[in-house]
């Protein structure tokens, strides 16, 4: 019994079978591999979105602006109230200030204090002006808004002879722009311009509506008094090069994106050379600013803008048109006629095929890839003993941009 139960149990051998679904499994896998081995080992495309604009030729600065202007100082002290706003146009006898207080006559005037139509609208619009520009950065503009606001309420309170009436008055000694910041550069002269004067630490300016008293002597306000203006900016040698005998140029305010063309010179400082914008008009929208960005408008040229990254450069060498073999099928294509030396001195001629990227009309040459020549390779005019040696020039590294410029140009 039991050894014959022992003799019928057969043992099975622990043995892989191979299945349809394993293989498909298996295949899949491999080719999984493949593909990840070939994504790691190849050069990746990078895309990026081209847009159009110019091209090239505008430069921006931070320009100094110069004009005629006038300070004006207190002649007793006291308290101060300041009416006509920053940046007005006022004519000769309007009424800036007072100091040692406001009183007015009633018996020569009716005096109302409603606000107008107009003064509702200036608020208005002066307050959407600062919301849009203001920064936390530029916090005293906070206080030039008070300022401003506070003009519009003192001069609804007071008529076109208040000057007559107010005590302490003071009225513009002649026609022109209200600024009520000192800086310092109010006698800058064109001679004694330094670089040191366009760097953003050492310009510090003095805002005179945040004092409420003054003494004798004080500068109250400032008056600019011509429509002629002028703007400076430091050039280097490069563009000095450019800008040289260049009479007018046109030039892009940012702080409104207004645009002007305007005489045009460079002129030395003490320290350097300047570009000088001569402007005669346009004072009434920068009339407090004493820097202005600026953006000369050097060329019109527009096209397709492409991020340096995604410019491919390669190296070709520059063959002279004599020594090349224009092919009969395509202008893509010559020929040329190489020399070369082995290694055991012994030398090989040999007829070869090379694609044309660009001709260069200027030059009246080809570019040829770099990789079917080497340095020291010899090419052979046809029909002489003339030889052009690629080693006696580096191979030429060009952009792809400028391949297709260079193509244009030949056709």
């Amino acid at each position: 019994g039991k050894n014959s139960r022992k003799n019928k149990i057969t043992r099975l051998d622990n043995r892989f079978d191979l299945n349809i679904g394993t293989i498909l499994f298996g295949m899949i896998l491999i080719y999984l591999i493949i593909l990840f081995v070939v994504y790691l080992s190849r050069d990746k495309v990078t895309p990026y979105e081209v847009v159009s604009g110019a091209l090239s030729g505008n430069y921006r600065y931070s320009a100094l602006a110069l004009k005629s202007e006038e300070i004006i100082q207190a002649q007793e002290s006291g308290s101060i109230t300041y009416y006509a706003r920053e940046g007005v146009n006022v004519g000769s006898g309007d009424l800036i200030c007072s100091v040692g207080g406001a009183e007015t006559d009633t018996s020569e005037s009716s005096l109302s204090t409603s606000l107008s139509d107009q003064d509702r609208s200036d608020i208005k619009s002066m307050i959407s002006t600062f919301t849009a520009n203001s920064s936390p950065e530029d916090f005293e503009d906070v206080y030039d808004l008070k300022a401003n606001l506070e003009s519009v309420i003192l001069q609804s309170s007071i008529d076109e002879n208040a000057g007559q009436y107010v005590t302490g008055s003071y009225q513009a000694p002649d026609p022109g722009f209200v600024v009520y910041t000192i800086d310092g550069f109010e006698n800058t002269k064109e001679s004694s311009l330094s670089t040191d004067m366009f760097s953003d630490r050492s310009y510090k300016k003095d805002n005179l509506r945040l004092k409420k008293t003054v003494s004798a002597g004080d500068n109250i306000y400032k008056l600019v008094n011509s429509e002629s203006w002028e703007l400076y900016f430091p050039v280097d040698e490069k563009l000095k090069t450019q800008l040289d005998g260049m009479q007018r140029i046109r030039v892009r305010f940012l702080k409104d994106n207004s645009v002007f063309t305007a005489p045009f010179e460079v002129i030395r400082g003490k320290d350097g050379y300047f570009g000088k914008i001569s402007l005669t008009n346009s004072l009434v929208r920068f009339a407090a600013d004493r820097f202005l960005d600026i953006e000369l408008i050097l060329s019109k040229a527009t096209g397709l803008k492409i991020p340096v990254s995604a410019i491919v450069s390669r190296d070709f060498y520059r063959i002279p048109a004599d020594y090349v073999t224009v092919s009969q099928k395509s202008e893509k294509e010559v020929y040329l006629q190489t020399m070369t030396f082995r290694k055991d001195g012994s030398m090989a001629q040999k007829n070869i095929t090379a694609n044309v990227y660009a001709k260069d009309t200027d030059t009246n040459s080809y570019l040829v890839d770099a990789s079917v020549l080497s340095d020291g390779d010899y090419v052979l005019m046809p029909g002489t003993t003339k030889r052009f040696r690629t080693m006696s020039r580096r191979p030429y590294r060009v952009s792809t941009t400028s391949i297709r410029a260079m193509r244009s140009s030949a056709r």
